[in-house]
């Protein structure tokens, strides 16, 4: 008959289980230290992995415990991958079997995923616990991508629930499942956006990259607000298939990371065509530039780019620290040879900016019928509609905080009844607003591209899919971040790729956050 083991030897087993791990955790911080692997870009693990100075699996350690140290302040990712360490081992075995040059630049590296973005092994609830547990068909379209290219999927971002459409409360960050995130720079700012989540854990160097969600402002303004790059790509560059959507007419797919390098190593793995929306990103695939996107990474990118300068904009940004490092940017622009068209208005920007646009009509009947199909397409899930969701919330009001946030903006919608006249006004509509205004002032003016002071210019690109980037633009007189945006026509990325880069390397504002209370 077997004896139990003595307490002793249990006891001396759990010590040096424990030793071990202790061991494994300190090797890790002296590795992160000895290698800087705080603001480390893409480029620079990628050259520690062909060195042997670093694996996959240290990696992914080390953002693991950047998580555990810091998301019970800032509140940016709602679930790490269980898995995560099991997929960095595999890149670290493929790398050992394959030529470095087979390899994606993604291809080992930890990455976080608005938490609206399907991932077949892993919760996707757009914050809200009506979606806890739900079991998607599919992996999204640029999950798929991911995979494929070896990137380490870290976990769920956190956001403004049902990607800030659920409510119609200003304040950003805030789902049930994750609580209120936090801007590391200012823990009191706002954080911006409904990709809040994405650009905080980015910032505050609790993944090496990230991917957020745009309908109207979604990536470009939380970039802006936590000093981190942005690309909100042209419609249908990037798959919208798995996503949960507010609109398929506006909704978009970028990445968020600490630098336009980073950016671009990401974009060029997630842009492509997709079955599951086949129509918009196969419209979209003649813009993909063959060789990639990194081609156009070029120092004195901006030199001879004509580009206009929108004053109206400008002077309706509060502040004299934004204000003074948008006129030095301007000069920035000029000194690095670029070609200003300076004082330009959009005839049409009030009405834009207004409710006349229409664009809240359109998205209120769009969403709902969106919503709806994407519900209906889950495996498993508690709710099939969005009479489903709203009758969650309010059986549950407690922990979806119903009468802090209450769900108007979801009751406004689930009044509608399909896509009717008033829906077809409302898109001719603003296909007007963004010809005669945006487009024209384009064109007529011969731009490569327009740039904005932070992301106000997001609605003005939403109508039409244009595309924008934001790279950090300085910190106002509290040391909240802001951002300029670089904006251009459809399929003009290799273009503001140029100009952004061009003008992250002649200004390198970004620096990590402070955590200031």
């Amino acid at each position: 008959m077997a004896t139990e083991p003595p307490l002793a030897f249990l006891q001396s087993r759990v010590l040096l289980i424990l030793l071990a791990i202790a061991l494994l955790v300190l090797r890790t911080v002296a590795l992160a230290q000895a290698l800087s692997l705080e603001e480390a870009s893409v480029q620079d693990l990628q050259l520690a992995f062909r060195q042997n100075n670093l694996t996959s699996r240290q990696l992914t350690m080390f953002y693991l415990n950047r998580i555990r140290r810091l998301n019970p302040l800032l509140r940016g990712v709602i679930e790490v991958n269980p898995d995560a360490l099991c997929q960095a081992d595999r890149a670290d075995r493929e790398r050992k079997a394959k030529p470095h040059g087979s390899l994606s630049d993604l291809h080992g590296i930890p990455i976080l995923l608005k938490d609206n973005i399907a991932t077949k092994d892993k919760n996707t609830t757009a914050g809200s616990f009506a979606l806890l547990r739900s079991v998607v068909p599919r992996d999204a379209g640029v999950v798929a991508r991911l995979r494929k290219a070896g990137a380490v999927l870290l976990g769920k971002a956190s956001l403004s629930e049902w990607a800030h459409y659920r409510y119609s409360v200003l304040r950003s960050g805030w789902c049930a499942r994750g609580g209120q995130g936090k801007n590391p720079y200012n823990l009191s700012g706002d954080p911006c956006g409904s990709s809040s989540g994405s650009a905080i854990s980015v910032a505050a160097n609790m993944g090496a990259v990230s991917l957020g969600t745009e309908t109207d402002g979604s990536i470009l303004c939380p970039s802006g607000s936590n000093s981190v790059v942005s690309i909100k790509p042209t419609l249908g560059l990037t798959s919208r298939g798995g996503v949960i959507p507010i609109t398929p007419r506006q909704d978009t797919v970028g990445p968020m990371c600490r630098t336009v390098a980073d950016a671009v190593s990401v974009l060029d793995v997630i842009v492509g065509f997709d079955p599951y929306d086949a129509n918009a990103t196969r419209e979209a695939s003649k813009y993909i530039p063959r060789g990639g996107y990194k081609q156009f990474l070029k120092a004195h990118g901006l030199n001879g780019k004509r580009l206009g300068i929108l004053r109206y904009l400008y002077y309706n940004i509060s502040g004299a620290a934004f204000a003074k490092a948008f006129d030095g940017h301007v000069n920035t622009l000029r000194k690095q040879g670029a070609v200003l068209v300076d004082h330009l208005e959009l005839a049409n920007i009030k009405e834009i900016y207004t409710n006349a646009s229409g664009e809240d009509v359109a998205i209120s009947a769009e969403f709902k019928l969106a919503l709806n199909a994407y519900l209906r397409d889950l495996e498993v899930s508690p709710v099939r509609s969005l009479a489903d969701v709203i009758a969650f919330n309010d059986k549950h009001k407690q922990v979806e905080k119903m009468d802090e946030y209450g769900q108007d903006t979801f009751l406004t919608a689930q009044a509608t009844n399909g896509i009717n006249k008033a829906v077809k006004s409302a898109w001719r509509n603003m296909n007007r607003l963004s010809r005669d205004g945006f487009e024209k002032l384009m064109r007529q003016n011969k731009l490569d591209a327009m740039v904005t002071p932070g992301f106000l210019v997001s609605r003005v690109l939403a109508f039409r899919g244009f595309p924008g980037i934001s790279v950090p633009a300085g910190y106002d007189e509290h040391g909240v971040p802001f951002g300029i945006c670089f904006a251009g026509l459809r399929g003009s990325e290799p273009t503001l790729i140029e100009i952004a880069y061009g003008f992250e390397q002649a200004t390198k504002i970004r620096r990590p956050p402070s955590f200031l209370r």
